[in-house]
């Protein structure tokens, strides 16, 4: 299971010499993302390293599950009275149109919820400082990322969760 850790820095030097750490100790090139205050992440924060997601994965799964139980429900009881006629192939279509509408809205809705770790730690960022979030597997990678990192000037900050999708 991929977990993540978070630093912060005080400027771009020092996010280059933590990434630089962190890809020696193992972690690869997509597991490494920055987050920082809007100004900074336009001048100086690449595209690809921008950490975009929000809640828009996890959202989207519990809408689905969520949704997928209640349609699966509406088809039993639909079932159950004779009037309707639906059939089990009709129970699992009303489960599948429960399970779309619930990912398609819950996505929608998480889309807007910042990412986790900008919610967390939102007084850092706020201060003008540079996040580097890095995931990486607890059992491999990410000990060995985490000594080198904290040997460089970045600091780590207490962040003990679970990738969005792991």
């Amino acid at each position: 299971m991929k977990k993540r850790a978070v630093f912060s820095a005080a400027d771009m030097s020092e996010v280059r010499e933590a990434m630089h750490a962190a890809r020696s100790a193992g972690i690869a090139n997509d597991d490494i993302s920055l987050i920082a205050r809007a100004d900074i992440e336009r001048e100086n924060v690449p595209e690809d390293r921008k950490v975009g997601e929000g809640d828009f994965y996890p959202a989207a799964v519990k809408g689905a599950l969520g949704g997928g139980a209640v349609g699966l429900l509406g088809g039993l009881a639909a079932v159950v009275v004779a009037p309707f006629g639906i059939t089990v192939a009709g129970v699992l279509g009303l489960a599948l149109a429960g399970a779309s509408l619930g990912t398609w809205s819950s996505a929608l809705a998480g889309s807007t919820v910042p990412d986790p770790v900008r919610r967390e730690f939102e007084d850092e960022i706020a201060k003008g400082r540079i996040l580097i979030v890095i995931d990486g597997e607890e059992e491999d990678t990410l000990p060995a990322a985490i000594t080198a990192v904290s040997a460089t000037r970045a600091v780590h900050l207490p962040f003990d969760r679970p990738t969005v999708m792991t």
